[in-house]
Protein backbone atom coordinates (compact mmCIF):
# COMPACT_ATOMS: atom_id res chain seq x y z
CA UNK A 1 0.00 0.00 0.00
CA UNK A 2 2.51 2.50 1.13
CA UNK A 3 4.61 1.77 -2.27
CA UNK A 4 1.64 3.39 -4.42
CA UNK A 5 2.54 6.85 -2.23
CA UNK A 6 5.91 7.01 -1.43
CA UNK A 7 8.72 6.88 -3.93
CA UNK A 8 12.27 7.97 -2.91
CA UNK A 9 14.45 9.33 -5.39
CA UNK A 10 16.25 6.65 -6.94
CA UNK A 11 13.58 4.07 -6.34
CA UNK A 12 11.30 2.19 -4.43
CA UNK A 13 11.52 2.98 -0.80
CA UNK A 14 13.43 0.23 1.07
CA UNK A 15 11.47 -1.90 4.72
CA UNK A 16 13.94 -0.31 6.95
CA UNK A 17 12.44 3.40 5.72
CA UNK A 18 8.53 1.97 5.80
CA UNK A 19 8.91 0.30 9.18
CA UNK A 20 10.15 3.71 10.50
CA UNK A 21 7.78 5.67 9.03
CA UNK A 22 4.89 2.96 10.45
CA UNK A 23 6.36 3.46 13.86
CA UNK A 24 5.81 7.31 13.53
CA UNK A 25 2.26 6.71 12.32
CA UNK A 26 1.68 4.85 15.25
CA UNK A 27 2.98 7.46 17.14
CA UNK A 28 0.50 9.64 15.93
CA UNK A 29 -2.67 7.72 15.82
CA UNK A 30 -1.59 6.78 20.01
CA UNK A 31 -2.15 10.92 20.33
CA UNK A 32 -5.61 10.79 19.14
CA UNK A 33 -8.35 10.32 21.74
CA UNK A 34 -5.83 12.89 23.75
CA UNK A 35 -6.33 15.42 20.72
CA UNK A 36 -10.23 14.88 20.49
CA UNK A 37 -10.70 15.69 23.71
CA UNK A 38 -9.03 19.51 23.89
CA UNK A 39 -11.24 22.42 22.73
CA UNK A 40 -10.41 24.46 19.99
CA UNK A 41 -8.32 26.79 22.83
CA UNK A 42 -6.59 24.04 24.40
CA UNK A 43 -5.80 22.92 20.55
CA UNK A 44 -4.73 26.25 19.67
CA UNK A 45 -2.80 26.68 22.99
CA UNK A 46 -0.77 23.55 22.78
CA UNK A 47 -0.03 24.66 19.16
CA UNK A 48 1.87 27.94 20.75
CA UNK A 49 3.86 25.51 23.24
CA UNK A 50 5.22 23.83 20.33
CA UNK A 51 6.11 26.48 18.63
CA UNK A 52 7.81 28.03 21.88
CA UNK A 53 9.29 24.76 22.58
CA UNK A 54 10.93 24.54 18.73
CA UNK A 55 12.12 28.09 18.88
CA UNK A 56 13.67 28.13 22.72
CA UNK A 57 15.78 25.02 20.96
CA UNK A 58 17.04 27.35 18.26
CA UNK A 59 18.02 30.04 20.27
CA UNK A 60 21.67 31.67 20.09
CA UNK A 61 22.80 28.36 17.61
CA UNK A 62 25.82 29.02 15.46
CA UNK A 63 24.69 29.18 11.94
CA UNK A 64 27.21 25.93 11.16
CA UNK A 65 24.88 23.29 13.44
CA UNK A 66 21.32 25.67 12.49
CA UNK A 67 20.38 23.10 9.87
CA UNK A 68 21.04 19.89 11.84
CA UNK A 69 19.33 21.16 15.26
CA UNK A 70 16.25 22.72 13.47
CA UNK A 71 15.69 19.22 12.10
CA UNK A 72 15.97 17.73 15.21
CA UNK A 73 13.70 20.07 16.93
CA UNK A 74 10.94 19.53 14.55
CA UNK A 75 11.70 15.35 14.30
CA UNK A 76 11.27 15.58 18.44
CA UNK A 77 7.58 17.53 17.97
CA UNK A 78 6.75 15.73 14.73
CA UNK A 79 4.31 13.19 15.89
CA UNK A 80 2.33 15.28 18.32
CA UNK A 81 2.18 18.19 15.69
CA UNK A 82 0.89 15.83 12.94
CA UNK A 83 -1.67 14.76 15.21
CA UNK A 84 -2.56 18.17 16.33
CA UNK A 85 -2.78 18.82 12.38
CA UNK A 86 -4.77 15.63 11.89
CA UNK A 87 -7.78 17.03 14.52
CA UNK A 88 -7.89 20.60 13.41
CA UNK A 89 -8.19 19.82 9.74
CA UNK A 90 -11.48 16.85 11.36
CA UNK A 91 -12.96 19.74 13.17
CA UNK A 92 -12.67 22.83 10.68
CA UNK A 93 -12.91 21.00 6.92
CA UNK A 94 -14.41 17.68 7.80
CA UNK A 95 -10.94 15.81 6.41
CA UNK A 96 -9.30 13.11 8.50
CA UNK A 97 -5.53 12.52 7.08
CA UNK A 98 -5.60 8.81 6.28
CA UNK A 99 -2.43 6.82 7.75
CA UNK A 100 -0.52 6.72 4.31
CA UNK A 101 -1.10 10.87 3.69
CA UNK A 102 0.73 10.60 7.13
CA UNK A 103 3.35 8.54 5.70
CA UNK A 104 3.31 11.10 2.85
CA UNK A 105 3.49 14.32 5.51
CA UNK A 106 6.59 12.23 7.20
CA UNK A 107 8.52 11.98 3.24
CA UNK A 108 8.17 15.41 2.61
CA UNK A 109 9.18 16.64 5.97
CA UNK A 110 12.63 14.76 5.03
CA UNK A 111 13.19 16.35 2.20
CA UNK A 112 12.05 13.12 0.29
CA UNK A 113 9.61 12.88 -3.06
CA UNK A 114 6.07 11.66 -2.01
CA UNK A 115 4.41 10.45 -5.47
CA UNK A 116 0.88 10.64 -5.04
CA UNK A 117 -1.96 10.44 -7.90
CA UNK A 118 -4.43 12.85 -8.57
CA UNK A 119 -7.51 12.40 -5.97
CA UNK A 120 -5.34 11.13 -3.13
CA UNK A 121 -5.41 13.90 -1.15
CA UNK A 122 -2.08 16.50 -2.07
CA UNK A 123 -3.37 19.10 -0.88
CA UNK A 124 -4.15 17.74 2.60
CA UNK A 125 -0.90 15.96 2.81
CA UNK A 126 1.16 19.01 2.58
CA UNK A 127 -0.37 20.72 5.42
CA UNK A 128 1.22 18.50 7.76
CA UNK A 129 5.15 19.37 6.90
CA UNK A 130 4.01 23.26 5.88
CA UNK A 131 2.51 23.16 9.64
CA UNK A 132 5.72 21.07 11.26
CA UNK A 133 8.09 23.69 9.71
CA UNK A 134 6.24 26.36 10.01
CA UNK A 135 6.79 26.58 14.19
CA UNK A 136 10.37 27.66 13.25
CA UNK A 137 8.93 31.07 12.68
CA UNK A 138 10.82 30.91 9.33
CA UNK A 139 7.64 31.12 7.05
CA UNK A 140 7.04 28.07 4.52
CA UNK A 141 6.08 28.03 1.03
CA UNK A 142 3.20 25.93 -1.03
CA UNK A 143 4.40 26.35 -4.94
CA UNK A 144 1.66 25.15 -7.30
CA UNK A 145 0.69 25.95 -10.59
CA UNK A 146 -1.87 28.65 -11.33
CA UNK A 147 -3.52 31.31 -9.77
CA UNK A 148 -7.06 29.39 -9.55
CA UNK A 149 -5.19 26.31 -7.27
CA UNK A 150 -3.18 29.28 -4.78
CA UNK A 151 -6.59 30.61 -3.47
CA UNK A 152 -8.34 27.07 -3.44
CA UNK A 153 -5.82 25.70 -1.66
CA UNK A 154 -5.44 28.75 0.92
CA UNK A 155 -8.63 29.21 1.88
CA UNK A 156 -9.36 25.67 1.77
CA UNK A 157 -6.95 24.34 3.89
CA UNK A 158 -6.64 27.78 5.80
CA UNK A 159 -9.00 27.18 8.60
CA UNK A 160 -6.77 24.48 9.77
CA UNK A 161 -3.76 26.63 10.13
CA UNK A 162 -6.01 29.00 11.55
CA UNK A 163 -7.38 27.00 14.34
CA UNK A 164 -4.01 26.47 15.35
CA UNK A 165 -3.07 29.92 15.28
CA UNK A 166 -0.98 30.12 12.40
CA UNK A 167 -1.21 33.10 9.71
CA UNK A 168 -1.73 31.83 5.83
CA UNK A 169 -0.27 34.31 2.79
CA UNK A 170 -1.80 34.36 -0.46
CA UNK A 171 0.27 35.49 -3.35
CA UNK A 172 -2.19 36.56 -7.10
CA UNK A 173 -0.96 38.03 -10.14
CA UNK A 174 -0.38 41.65 -11.70
CA UNK A 175 -3.95 42.18 -12.19
CA UNK A 176 -5.48 41.49 -8.83
CA UNK A 177 -2.73 43.02 -7.02
CA UNK A 178 -1.71 46.72 -7.57
CA UNK A 179 0.76 45.78 -10.06
CA UNK A 180 2.41 42.94 -7.67
CA UNK A 181 2.12 45.63 -4.84
CA UNK A 182 -0.14 43.84 -2.74
CA UNK A 183 -1.06 40.24 -1.85
CA UNK A 184 -3.82 38.96 0.57
CA UNK A 185 -3.78 37.14 3.85
CA UNK A 186 -6.39 34.01 4.55
CA UNK A 187 -9.29 36.15 7.02
CA UNK A 188 -12.28 33.66 7.40
CA UNK A 189 -14.19 36.86 8.85
CA UNK A 190 -13.75 38.32 5.53
CA UNK A 191 -16.84 38.24 3.37
CA UNK A 192 -17.07 39.58 -0.21
CA UNK A 193 -19.97 39.29 -3.10
CA UNK A 194 -16.85 37.64 -5.45
CA UNK A 195 -16.73 34.36 -4.41
CA UNK A 196 -12.83 33.79 -5.44
CA UNK A 197 -12.77 36.64 -2.95
CA UNK A 198 -13.97 35.28 0.49
CA UNK A 199 -11.85 35.25 3.33
CA UNK A 200 -8.97 37.02 1.69
CA UNK A 201 -8.11 40.53 2.68
CA UNK A 202 -5.58 42.52 0.67
CA UNK A 203 -2.08 43.85 2.19
CA UNK A 204 0.98 44.67 1.48
CA UNK A 205 2.88 42.15 -0.43
CA UNK A 206 5.46 42.11 2.68
CA UNK A 207 2.98 41.59 4.59
CA UNK A 208 1.29 38.40 2.83
CA UNK A 209 5.46 36.68 3.10
CA UNK A 210 5.58 37.70 6.76
CA UNK A 211 2.69 34.79 7.04
CA UNK A 212 3.43 31.41 8.54
CA UNK A 213 2.31 29.99 5.19
CA UNK A 214 2.55 31.38 2.14
CA UNK A 215 0.69 30.01 -0.98
CA UNK A 216 1.95 31.29 -4.47
CA UNK A 217 2.53 30.09 -7.82
CA UNK A 218 6.01 29.21 -9.12
CA UNK A 219 6.13 32.46 -11.44
CA UNK A 220 4.90 34.79 -8.58
CA UNK A 221 7.71 33.79 -6.07
CA UNK A 222 10.11 33.95 -8.80
CA UNK A 223 8.87 37.35 -10.05
CA UNK A 224 9.10 38.73 -6.57
CA UNK A 225 12.86 37.00 -6.53
CA UNK A 226 13.55 39.35 -9.20
CA UNK A 227 12.09 42.19 -7.92
CA UNK A 228 13.86 42.31 -4.61
CA UNK A 229 17.02 41.88 -6.31
CA UNK A 230 16.23 45.45 -8.16
CA UNK A 231 15.05 46.85 -4.97
CA UNK A 232 16.63 49.84 -3.88
CA UNK A 233 16.49 49.43 -0.18
CA UNK A 234 15.58 46.63 2.07
CA UNK A 235 11.87 48.21 2.74
CA UNK A 236 11.53 47.83 -0.68
CA UNK A 237 12.12 43.75 -0.39
CA UNK A 238 9.03 41.51 -0.13
CA UNK A 239 10.16 38.32 0.52
CA UNK A 240 12.42 37.45 3.70
CA UNK A 241 15.10 34.13 3.72
CA UNK A 242 14.13 31.24 1.64
CA UNK A 243 13.69 28.15 4.17
CA UNK A 244 11.13 25.27 3.37
CA UNK A 245 8.87 24.82 0.04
Amino acid sequence: MFKNIIKAIGGDPNKRDIRKYSEIVDQIGGMAAQCEAMSDDALRGRSDELRAQVREALQDVDEADRKKLTQAALDAVMPEAFALVREAASRTIGLRHFDVQLIGGIVLHAGRIAEMQTGEGKTLVATLPLYLNALTGRGVHLVTVNDYLVRRDARWMGPVFHLLGLSVGILQDAVRTENARKAFLFDPARESSLDDSRFMRMVDRREAYAADVVYGTNNEFGFDYLRDNMAYSLEEQRQRERYYA
